[in-house]
């Protein structure tokens, strides 16, 4: 080894090298963060790699010094990083554009794991050592399918359990890792015999997700509402398992000898990354969501259906009767600061302390207690997975009165809430979306009350 091996493009790198110098520079790396973020006074975890959280919020001040700092260091590793990873694909013969999947959270620590394992390619061996797969795998296209997507779907069964039950983690490794895991590992058992086309691959492995779809519906471990929002990340990072597993299994005799290690190492690595999720924790962003409507009734008339209000109708919105949690009426216990507040939702009771009573401009309340918020689609009586409970956490939320000309108030509904799911950047806008309806349920009856 030599210095160049950091910086240079050209050329192609072993798997054994690659593995190493990768190892090396992460250590590294995580410890210079460390350092760094000792100097600001900050903990840096793993997890910070996955979810930064000045970046869910806004940079300013320090933690834009900090960041800026973080970014500048990181630049030498970024281009030993990619300089590694394009000449590992060249001697793995893979295309370099995949170079893409270093900048890929999560998924560039499985797609690092797998070019340390693939072999360059090669002659084909004259008499091939047989593997269990020669025995499981049907040579037949059709065969060969089913066994790609059931091994995949019954495993994806078996860590999600041991996600969600014993750790308790509806984080990246079971959104994005184990999705693409199992695109991945479907297309390398279904080309195993014979090298397959791209879009069967995809095929075998959005299967796979429908498979494990279907089981965790069936055996009671979730709900249908929670897979429909899930599905896409899902279909997306399985397609992409799929493609790679594709370009692997493209080359025969590499992907012959290659798959019982690569599905392996899989096996091993999800449920890996699901207990350094636990380990390490995380603490979600508290979000904000804001909602307002102009009322035709100065701030005074709105005040009294705010502090409470009469029961609303029946939605007629189509996502409540998906089962997403709605509001039905809310009363209040005492006036003024000290009082409980009571907001009624069709799955409980929301209780409301008052913070804030700033009559008739500003109601603040922080949230003691919450009840679920959606009841799972299920041919159960009732099934409770775990994030129904303490996934989706309001802390805070107020009201806002603003006096406007001619008589009328702009009526601003805020709720600040934690979404403990991962990763942020996808469940955050479903959140969002969610709270504003509920805002919008609640601010239309107060309009009409007050009218």
């Amino acid at each position: 080894m030599s210095s160049s091996d950091l910086w240079r493009c050209d050329g192609t790198l072993g798997r054994g090298r690659y593995a190493l110098l990768g190892t090396v520079l992460f250590a590294v790396k995580h410890n210079l963060d460390r350092l760094i973020a000792s100097w600001y006074g900050r903990p840096w975890r793993p997890f910070n790699y996955l979810a930064p959280g000045g970046l869910l919020t806004s940079l300013s001040g320090a933690d834009a010094r900090f960041y800026a700092t973080l970014i500048g260091t990181a630049l030498p590793f970024i281009w030993a990083g990619v300089a590694l990873t394009l000449r590992r694909l060249r001697a793995a013969g893979l295309p370099r554009w995949l170079v893409v999947l270093f900048f890929v959270p999560l998924i560039n620590l499985l797609f690092f794991l797998i070019l340390c394992l693939l072999p360059s390619p090669g002659p084909a061996p004259s008499a091939p050592e047989p593997s269990f797969l020669d025995r499981l795998v049907p040579e037949s296209r059709a065969g060969s399918a089913a066994a790609g997507a059931l091994l995949a779907s019954v495993a994806a069964l078996a860590l999600v359990a041991l996600g969600v039950k014993i750790f308790q983690q509806y984080g990246w490794g079971l959104f994005v890792g184990l999705p693409f895991a199992m695109g991945f590992a479907s297309a390398l058992v279904y080309g195993y015999h014979a090298p397959r086309s791209l879009g069967s691959c995809i095929g075998v492995g959005w299967l796979a997700v429908a498979i494990a779809g279907a089981l965790l519906v069936s055996m009671a471990v979730e709900g249908m509402v929670c897979l429909v929002m899930a599905a896409p990340l899902a279909l997306v990072l399985a397609a992409m398992g799929s493609a790679i597993g594709y370009l692997i299994q493209s080359h025969p005799p590499q992907a012959r000898t290659a798959t019982p290690s690569l599905l392996l190492a899989l096996l091993l690595a999800c449920p890996s990354l699901m207990w350094g999720e636990y380990a390490v924790g995380s603490l979600a962003p508290l979000l904000p969501v804001r909602t307002s409507i102009e009322i035709s009734a100065p701030p005074d008339v709105v005040w009294r259906h705010v502090v409470a209000f009469a029961a609303l109708p029946a939605p007629d919105e189509w996502f409540f009767h998906l089962g997403i949690a709605y509001p039905t009426r809310a009363r209040i216990d005492g006036a003024g600061v000290g009082a409980v507040r009571h907001c009624i939702f069709s799955t409980g009771e929301f209780v409301e302390p008052i913070e804030v009573w700033d009559e008739p401009r500003l109601l603040k309340f922080s949230v003691l207690a919450q009840p679920a918020p959606l009841r799972e689609w299920t041919p159960y009586a009732e099934i409770h997975p775990p994030h129904l409970d303490n996934y989706l956490l309001s802390r805070q939320g107020q009201f806002l009165l603003t006096a406007l000309p001619g008589g009328r108030t702009r009526l601003e509904g805020t709720t600040w809430y934690e979404n403990r799911m991962w990763p942020a950047g996808y469940w955050r806008p479903w959140s969002d979306w969610i709270i504003h309806r509920i805002h919008r349920r609640v601010l239309e009856h107060i309009q009409r009350l007050s009218s």
